[in-house]
């Protein structure tokens, strides 16, 4: 409070002294009333404009660097000027000019510095994603699926009616993908009542079966309270000329308990634009608020980088790789980033190594057209990012695209889907899609490929409608050789039982070895299997995915070579 009050009263002052006309004149034998009255006068005006200025600044939790009164100064300079005369007009003109040309300067930083943009958004760019590996279990249960269960468990919050659900947040704790999602205030005079909010909610990200879980810890310092306790004033207090962009997040550590984080950095130029540089990070229920650089964030925390800051981002690459102008009229190269994420227009989702990266697919600024021109993957603890061009020979449907097919898919039932996200699975570029009902429970996961559509499944788990696209890919003449990291094993053996199944131009061969293990391959990879019968010996070259029918690589039936 004290830092917002000296700032408010030197500005408050500043502008009083340059608005306040000294240099009048008046005839001799008022001068000294005239004086006196003049110093009430400034000093009444000094307090008003501090009054005003501390008002706003409370209210907007603006950051408080100079260059934000720039449009006060601009208005005080020019009524400054006008009021005066002789001499003093001269030099309140001057500083007119100055704050007009300051004001230029920042109103048209946005016309320069789309290179600058451009660089702190630059991408390490990349063809293709490594191949999915199938054992996993992507972490794919929508946020609005979530969200929906964890209001119908909302009768574990005590006093339920102070409180709402605030906002989700994905997260790694303990080795499992969870959502988060804070109780908040429903309103100041339930604040005024609860003081501080009784804990969070967590449920699996990967589980669509798992149950909403409510961890009982108070918080004080909240975005939904008020005055010194609002979360976003607390951290201004604390850091009061810091740049801030995005929303809070929640996180939590291995042991559960919670912090709030919010990201933090420069103006790329002017007051224009935004480099992330790290977060603060605010422990709720005592207050005590620490600043980390990117390279300093502790380990538990993911979303270091806010959702926002890299939708920022995205959009400085798609639009400004040929500068400003470019991107208004020729538009020659750019990109525009889907707005199909879950937070902020890009979605959260994990590598292997538990790593947490946004994902965000980018298409051709013409309309009418649902082509996806690449893909990028932003690591949200470091800010830096990949884009994927995908392969180049072939025109890859965007998530738009997807979500259409799947609108046609169930039609009658009217589900939809939400939250698309571009995977490598066995080799083919492809969007894993839950499909929700109308009341915004899951249904079942949509798997349709990027490049060609027509092959497209669904399953009520990720894992069976994994299954399936590996099934379908084979009947329509793909090849899985991608598939996942299993390790490559060749066996010898008899076939012991056949069962083939024809499929538009393929036939998918089902065989049993005398080993006890079921194989699966298409003839589109192996002509000559077609031939293949109980009691043929066989040398197979398979990957060992722990599937009940092992994908196999290549065949030799003995006699037919």
């Amino acid at each position: 409070m004290g830092s917002i009050l000296i700032f408010s009263l030197i500005i408050g002052v500043a502008s009083a002294l340059i608005l306040f006309p000294f240099t009048q004149k008046k005839p001799k034998k008022k001068e000294s009333k005239e004086a006196n009255s003049n110093s009430w006068l400034l000093i009444t005006v000094a307090l008003i404009l501090t009054a005003l200025i501390f008002g706003y600044f409370y209210i907007t939790n603006l950051d408080r660097n100079f260059t934000s009164v720039w449009l006060l100064a601009l208005v005080v300079t020019a009524a400054g000027a006008l009021f005066a005369t002789g001499f003093e007009r001269m030099m309140k003109g001057v500083l007119f000019l100055a704050s007009f040309v300051f004001s230029i300067y920042l109103g048209t930083a946005f016309l320069f510095n789309a290179d600058e943009k451009y660089e702190v958004a630059n991408m390490v760019q990349e063809t293709e994603i490594e191949v999915f590996d199938e054992t996993k279990t992507p972490a794919s249960v929508p946020p609005q699926f979530a969200r929906n269960k964890m209001k119908k468990a909302f009768g574990q919050v005590p006093n339920t009616s102070y409180y709402e659900l605030g906002n989700l947040q994905i997260q790694k704790v303990n080795n499992d993908y969870v959502y988060i999602a804070p109780v908040e205030f429903s309103g100041f005079f339930k604040w005024w009542n609860g003081d501080s909010t009784p804990g969070y909610f967590t449920i699996s990200a990967t589980d669509s079966t798992d149950n909403p879980r409510f961890i009982k810890t108070e918080m004080t310092y909240t975005p939904s309270s008020y005055f010194g306790k609002d979360l976003n004033r607390h951290m201004r207090t604390h850091y009061p000329e810091i740049i801030f962009y995005g929303e809070p997040q929640l996180e939590i550590d291995d042991e559960g308990k919670p912090y709030y984080i919010r990201s933090y950095g420069d103006f790329i130029s002017g007051r224009n634009g935004f480099d992330v540089k790290g977060i603060v990070l605010v422990e709720p229920n005592s207050g005590k608020t620490e600043m980390y650089s990117l390279d300093d964030v502790p380990a538990f925390i993911d979303g270091a980088v806010s959702p926002e800051v890299v939708s920022l981002h995205n959009s400085y690459f798609g639009n400004y790789v040929h500068g400003f102008w470019n991107s208004k009229f020729g538009k020659s190269d750019v990109k525009l980033p889907s707005d199909e994420g879950t937070e902020a227009n890009v979605s959260p989702i994990f590598d292997e190594n538990g790593v947490m990266y946004y994902f965000t697919d980018f298409t051709s600024p013409k309309e009418g057209v649902d082509s996806m021109l690449g893909y990028s993957l932003t690591n949200s603890r470091t800010g830096k990012a990949t884009y994927y061009t995908g392969n180049l020979e072939e025109s890859y449907m965007d998530s738009q695209g997807a979500l259409q097919i799947i609108e046609k898919k169930f039609i009658e039932k009217k589900w939809n889907g939400e939250m698309p996200i571009l995977y490598n699975f066995y080799g083919e570029a492809s969007w894993l899609t839950p499909v929700l009902d109308a009341n915004g429970f899951l249904q079942n996961y949509f798997i349709v490929s990027a490049a060609n559509p027509e092959i497209s499944v669904y399953g009520n788990t990720p894992n069976e409608a994994l299954k399936q696209f590996k099934t379908a890919l084979q009947r329509g003449g793909g090849t899985v050789d991608g598939t996942s990291k299993a390790e490559e094993k060749q066996v010898s053996g008899k076939v012991v039982r056949v069962y083939k199944e024809k499929s538009e131009n393929v036939t998918m061969i089902y065989f049993l070895l005398d080993n006890g293990q079921n194989y699966i391959l298409s003839s589109e990879n192996a002509p000559k299997a077609i031939y293949l019968q109980p009691e043929d010996s066989v040398d197979v070259t398979y990957l060992d995915s722990g599937e009940e029918f092992l994908p196999v690589k290549t065949i030799a039936i003995k006699g037919l070579e």
